[in-house]
This record gives structure tokens, sequence and C-alpha cells, in this order.
């Protein structure tokens, strides 16, 4: 069964006039690259009802009414009960998503039957000013201390102003010892670039420098699944690139969008295609220098 779309017309970008339909067919296009990266996780939607131009509503519990067919995750609360969160584990949930106006979706880094042992380490590089050139070199810094310690990087523009970098992880570890990993390598990186490079988190007191937010790692929270739109005039793709495009200057934050996507994949495929290969243990990287 296709899900129908009700009011496929809807402009969600008016800056250049891409409609619900449009996001839909992209998500459709873009599928096989992008469910075995999303696949089992939980995720929160980010909808926008009345298009870009407008406040975002963010849902972690799937929708009431959603189909049954919606890969589902049942996610203890804290003060008790449950969350019932979706999953997107097939083409069909992708367009159901644009039917429910959900233009970014954003997933967990750890899977529903292990929620707790997280397989993906994310470093986010977040620019307090507009600075990509500094955001590539932070990006590779980063890559390279993750060489260090015995694990893969993967990089992914956040389709907003940044670079994400991220290392598939064995599932061994706890969500709290990868979260304290994650930040015993972000004050090491910080530490060796000192002049650009912060874990500061309050913005007036970065002096300019770019922010290793790790916070990504803690239990719970999530990031914006490869190969999303980005609720952004343009509709900008947070798009997985290779290692040797961070390294080119001419790379742009806002590269990839829903209208180019489908061009540059079948240039040159998915640069994340073997990422699931390339699990590593953190044992070396839980060891401070």
């Amino acid at each position: 069964m296709r899900v129908p779309l009700s009011n496929p017309d809807k402009v969600l970008f008016p800056d250049n006039g891409i409609t619900k339909a449009d996001l839909a067919d992209y998500y459709e296009r873009v599928a096989d690259v992008m469910v075995p990266h999303v696949a089992d996780r939980p995720m929160n939607l980010w909808r926008w009802n009345k298009g870009i131009a407008h406040d975002v509503v963010i849902q972690q519990s799937l929708p009431k009414g959603a189909p049954d067919w919606v890969a589902r995750c049942e996610v203890p609360r804290r003060k008790g009960g449950d969350i019932t969160h979706g999953m997107i584990n097939d083409a069909e949930t992708l367009r159901w998503l644009a039917q429910q106006n959900c233009i970014t979706p954003h997933v967990w880094n750890a899977r529903c039957d292990l929620r707790e042992k997280p397989d993906r380490l994310v470093f986010d590089l977040d620019p307090t000013e507009d600075d990509f050139d500094e955001i590539r070199k932070a990006a590779l810094a980063v890559a390279e201390l993750l060489r260090e310690v015995g694990l893969v990087p993967f990089a992914k523009l956040s389709g907003s102003r940044g670079i994400h970098v991220v290392a598939p992880l064995k599932r061994t570890r706890e969500a709290d010892q990868v979260r304290a990993a994650s930040q015993v390598l972000a004050d090491r990186i910080a530490a060796e670039h000192p002049d650009t490079l912060t874990t500061e988190w309050r913005k007036d007191k970065r002096d300019g420098k770019i922010l290793v937010d790790v916070a990504r790692n803690t239990y719970g929270q999530t990031v914006v699944a490869p190969y999303a739109v980005r609720g952004l005039p343009g509709a900008p793709v947070s798009a997985p690139v290779t290692w040797d495009e961070v390294a080119d200057p001419s790379l742009k934050p806002h590269a990839f969008t829903l209208q180019t996507m489908g061009e540059r994949l079948k240039a040159i495929g998915d640069p994340w295609a073997d990422i699931n290969t390339c699990a590593r243990s953190l044992a070396k990287a839980l060891l401070k220098p």
C-alpha cells in the first residue's frame, strides 16, 4: 500500500516552492540508502505543519492514528510508563513521515533492542560564527584523533552550519560510558587546538571558537538522520560526505539539497555504505592519555 498524501501541493519551503509531494518523492528516492542508517532506531519527528516559515513541532511519541505497520519502540519513562517512539524501517514509513509534515526525522545513536548500548559516537561541531572553513579543519582534527584511538570516523554535513563526525561502535558499552569517553576525547581535542576549539557550552564564553559538542551521546538524545532534509531555506540535506570532500576548501555547509541529492547518489553512491562493517571497541578511547 502506498501512503496517500493529503494536500500534496502544500508548500513547505516557500523560497523555492517545494511541496509535501516533493518531500515525499525525495524520501522515496533516497530510501534505499537512508533506511539502513536509521532502521530500528527510536526517532523524534520535527514537523512543520504550516511550512518552514512557521514554528516547528518536535514530537517524541508516535502520533496517534499512526498505521500499525510503522515500527515501534517502547521506551520506559523515568517517571513511570512508556513512550512509544516510531522507527524508520522501510521506505513507506518515510513517505508517511512526509504526510505528517515531518521534514526532519532525528534518531537515537542506539538501536531499540539495546537502547542503553549505543553503536554510534557523535561529535557535533557547532560554529559560534559562520566560518565553515574552520569547521572543516576541526572535523579533520577530530577524525585524526578518533583514528588514533582505534575508531573509524565518518562525516556528514549537519545540513545547517556544521559537520557531524560519527564513529560506529560495537554495542558493548553503556551509554554513560560512551558519553564519558566522548567528553574525554572532546577535552583532548580542544586542548590540542586551544585557539579554535572549545567544550564551553556558553556562547558568550567561547570567544568565537567552535564547540565540540558531545551531548548527542547522552542516553535518549537524538541527531539529525543521515539524508534528512533540514527545515531551512533551500531544503539542505544532512548529507554523508567523504573525507576527501571535507578536506576540500570548496565544500559548503549547504552543498547538497533535496533537489540535488539524487544526482549526487547516482554519481558517487553512499559515502557511508560501509559504516556498519566498521564498528570498533571504545576500550582505547576510554583511557585518558
